[in-house]
């Protein structure tokens, strides 16, 4: 009996070593890890400055010779850049500093997942954006380049492209995103295949629905580009869930 008080201390020393933080513990926690992700994200966005005219070359290949249209706009179009690449190269990092704030709180087979998840996310977010640009894009330039006539020709600004590039590129990283979706949620029991098949109709109208949404532009052209990768994604995730996961 005398035992029992120490024993006691010593599983309140381990619950409170062991990962049980108050609010504010974990408010400061948070902002460690905010502080850690901004301060990679401006040290590779200005590694990438070094780079940023060879970075702008690269997105501007598909669109050819290009414009400014005021001093500052090359400037501010080199920052742009170069903070963009720098977020994309400080991606694993920050999904690292991600996965440590929310891994405590995750029970052991939950952990076991997220090394599973983590990587494979953050894959098929740069093969989306890597299919945007060497598929896509090119496609989506010749389109609207295709609309010039001998009294109206293209020129195309800087600034407004790199807008147009990243906010094009960005939705596919997103949408190559949902097989993993589909995968987890059928893991978990919550769908299977057949259910996934049954809602095929709707899943094709909510395609261009979610196309029209975050697509740049209101054309149909560009919506289509997101909704049909969109669709295949589904499909593939039908294959995995029926052949692999076997639900």
């Amino acid at each position: 009996m005398a035992d029992k008080p120490q024993e006691y201390e010593n599983e309140q020393e381990e619950q409170t070593s062991g990962g049980e933080m108050s609010l504010v513990d974990h408010l400061q926690e948070l902002r460690k890890r905010l502080i850690v992700c901004i301060a990679v994200v401006l040290a590779t966005s200005g590694a990438c400055y070094f780079y940023a005219v060879e970075l702008v070359h690269i997105i501007t290949a598909p669109a050819g010779k290009l414009y400014y249209m005021n001093p500052a706009e090359a400037f501010f179009t080199y920052l742009k850049v170069s903070v963009f690449a720098g977020f994309l190269l400080a991606l694993p990092v920050v999904f690292y500093q991600l996965w440590a704030f929310v891994v405590p709180a995750l029970t052991r087979q939950e952990r076991k997942a997220s090394l599973f998840l983590v990587p494979a996310s953050l894959a098929l977010f740069f093969i989306g954006l890597a299919f945007s640009y060497f598929l896509v894009l090119p496609a989506a330039i010749n389109f609207f380049i295709g609309f010039s006539t001998p009294d109206l020709q293209p020129m195309f600004s800087i600034g407004q492209y790199l807008s147009f590039v990243i906010s094009f590129m960005l939705p596919f990283g997103f949408v190559f995103e949902l097989p993993l979706f589909i995968l987890v949620a059928a893991k978990l029991g919550v769908i299977g295949s057949g259910f996934l098949a049954a809602k095929r109709k709707m899943v094709i109208v909510l395609s261009f629905v979610v196309g029209a949404v975050i697509s740049p532009t209101p054309d149909v052209f560009s919506q289509t580009m997101i909704a049909v990768p969109l669709l295949v994604l589904y499909e593939v995730s039908i294959f995995l869930v029926k052949h692999v996961l076997r639900k």
